[in-house]
């Protein structure tokens, strides 16, 4: 392939910076097809936030960065222990504990 030096305007600085011959070829080997939109003080900076996991969240690749769930505090309906869970719980049904949720799950199962 053929490549000469372009000039891209920065998605998030709006800076001309040069794509050169050199990182076109480099992209190509890694078989990159689309050209940066960042200028690569913005991609470092990009690349950093992203890496720098908050404790409040939580990665999966196939879904990317989510909040962690907000809980609510309950009373568990069996053994009256205070307990969070991540729902809003409603008066009219029961809320269980960990614990006592797992026992009645798998009695309801038999």
């Amino acid at each position: 392939m053929n490549f000469r030096d372009k000039s891209i305007q920065c998605f998030d600085c709006e800076t001309t910076f040069t794509f050169s011959v050199e990182e076109q070829e480099q992209f190509a080997s890694r078989g990159y097809t689309n050209v940066p939109k960042r200028c690569p003080s913005c991609r470092q900076e990009r690349k950093a936030r992203q890496n720098s996991n908050s404790d409040n969240s939580y990665r999966n690749d196939s879904y990317g960065y989510r909040p962690q769930r907000q809980m609510f505090p309950a009373v568990c309906a069996e053994c009256e222990k205070a307990t969070q869970v991540p729902f809003k719980p409603s008066e009219d049904r029961p809320v269980y504990c960990s614990d006592c949720y797992n026992k009645v799950r798998l009695s309801r199962s038999r």
